[in-house]
């Protein structure tokens, strides 16, 4: 069965930077890594697919060209069971974890973000591998400083990385093809182990 692999984020070019689009960015990277095929636009699928291995494991990159609260809509193209959502890794920005962490998890609630709200409503299960890849800033004491209020997490999370950020997410995202590699390789409770 072929691992199906979603960068979570929005399509058009103003959100390509955005913090919310961390998962597609990470996505993106990851098949530039993997030496996946070109990406190609899958009109039934709703999204950009890319293929090839990890491994002896045959893979799908995903990224939805839908907007995020509609994710599940290309989720559901490829991932026709309960069965088949454990073999789906989803990557995607989290306001819960510092810029410059990523976080593996598994069978958990959505913490609120639209994209896993959209994908559990469409595949009817929450037993999928996320990679959370953290967003918000550090304070001095190395405490989350995240924003709170809807207008101001919607204005954070559709902001722009800035350069100093960007330079950081560069390890992320090399750490988050390291963990992607890793889940499929040699499962999600190994990988938890050594990335978590």
């Amino acid at each position: 069965m072929t691992w199906v692999i979603i960068g979570l984020g929005n399509p058009d070019e103003e959100y390509a930077r955005t913090r919310h689009n961390a998962g597609r960015m990470a996505v993106q990277k990851f098949a530039e890594v993997h030496g996946f095929s070109e990406w190609k636009d899958e009109k039934k699928a709703k999204s950009f697919v890319a293929r090839g291995r990890v491994g002896s494991a045959l893979a799908l990159a995903l990224l939805p060209n839908t907007y995020m609260n509609k994710s599940g809509m290309a989720a559901s193209y490829y991932i026709k069971s309960v069965k088949a959502a454990e073999k789906l890794i989803v990557a995607y920005d989290d306001l819960d974890l510092p810029l410059g962490s990523i976080k593996i998890s598994f069978d958990r609630g959505s913490g609120g973000h639209k994209g896993i709200d959209s994908i559990m409503r469409v595949l009817k299960t929450r037993r999928f591998v996320r990679v959370r890849i953290g967003i918000s800033p550090v304070g001095v004491s190395g405490d989350t400083r995240k924003p709170h209020g809807e207008e101001k997490v919607e204005k954070f999370i559709l902001g722009d990385f800035s350069k100093d950020d960007l330079t950081q997410l560069k390890k992320v995202f090399k750490r988050t093809s390291e963990a992607i590699h890793a889940i499929v390789h040699d499962g999600r409770e190994v990988a938890m182990n050594v990335f978590n």
